[in-house]
């Protein structure tokens, strides 16, 4: 089974993607350093050098391949679902997450960080929160499963997203940690 994480940047779908595969005990794949391996260089250098339609293009192609391996759990980058080609790759080849978080919830978290582009502006919660507006219905679209953030764990998180494809049948019940077990596991 191939599980694809989508959603904001900043949401967590790394983090939480890297601990859903050692859970599922699968390999994980994030987009974003698969294409920086390709590009040989950070996707902030390449997208400012050939511009977001050069950019667009070469994720699809990586979202495509990917989605052709159909096992492990898939960190998609935060616009990855503005294509049409993206988006149905990942619904129809893969059971796709979305980590939804609040634009104040994601500003939270990032407010500090230098590297993010996405925030190296002058009102970058404003910036958010138009992103937001715009990406999640396509989120939505993409999505078989949408799991609200909020401020839980990332074993919470982790906990969430293992039950909601437990009840769907789609994994066993025994990779799922019970709530006692999760307890433990949090700082």
């Amino acid at each position: 089974m191939l599980l694809s994480l989508v959603g904001m940047p900043g949401g967590g779908k790394s983090t939480v993607g890297r601990h859903l595969a050692r859970q599922l005990g699968v390999p994980f794949v994030d987009t974003d350093h698969v294409i920086e391996e390709r590009i040989g260089g950070s996707i902030r250098d390449y997208f400012a050098q050939h511009g977001e339609a050069v950019f667009r293009n070469l994720e699809e192609q990586v979202i495509d391949e990917l989605t052709r391996n159909g096992t492990g759990v898939l960190a998609t980058g935060g616009g990855a679902v503005l294509r049409e080609a993206n988006r149905q790759a990942l619904h129809s080849r893969s059971t796709v997450i979305y980590l939804r978080s609040s634009a104040e919830e994601i500003y939270r978290r990032l407010r500090h960080d230098t590297h993010r582009p996405l925030l190296q502006v002058p009102d970058p919660l404003r910036k958010l929160r138009d992103l937001h507006r715009e990406r999640d219905p396509l989120y939505r679209r993409s999505a078989h499963f949408v799991i609200e953030t909020g401020r839980p764990s990332v074993p919470a998180l982790v906990g969430m997203v293992l039950m909601q494809l437990e009840l769907a049948g789609l994994v066993d019940a025994s990779v799922v940690p019970s709530p006692v077990d999760r307890a433990r596991l949090e700082p």
